[in-house]
């Protein structure tokens, strides 16, 4: 059995990992968004969904946009938590290869959400 020990210091630095990668991941969430589903979505401080296909009668809708606020929170939790958990997980990570997973986590997982929804309702069909 191995025993990590979790300090102060320690739970600090994770706390920071998590802000600093969920930081990332709410401000480039909607960016991840367009990438995926070049649905017209433009970063945060260009308009948002201002340009999305929601807006557009009779185009096919962004799949995160179109089943509302509540489904486009719901997925960027889905992708925070596995974050959170990585960020506190009970290991000796050195803090650099820590931060580049959390990070990584948030368009690996995004994408592979972004697919599952994208095929479930039919986006590309």
């Amino acid at each position: 059995m191995i025993v990590v020990v979790v300090n102060a210091k320690s739970l600090l630095a994770r706390a920071a990992i998590f802000a600093f990668a969920g930081t990332l991941t709410y401000v480039f969430f909607i960016d991840l968004c367009a990438v995926i589903f070049q649905c017209g979505c433009r970063p945060l401080w260009a308009g948002a969904a201002i340009a999305c296909n929601i807006h557009t009668p009779g185009a096919r809708h962004c799949p995160w946009c179109s089943h509302g606020a509540s489904t486009y929170y719901g997925v960027l939790a889905l992708v925070l938590i596995p974050q959170l958990l990585v960020s506190f997980w009970p290991s000796q990570w050195d803090w650099r290869i820590r931060t580049a997973l959390v990070v990584l986590l948030f368009p690996v997982i995004g994408t592979l959400i972004g697919i599952a929804m994208g095929l479930w309702d039919g986006y590309w069909f």
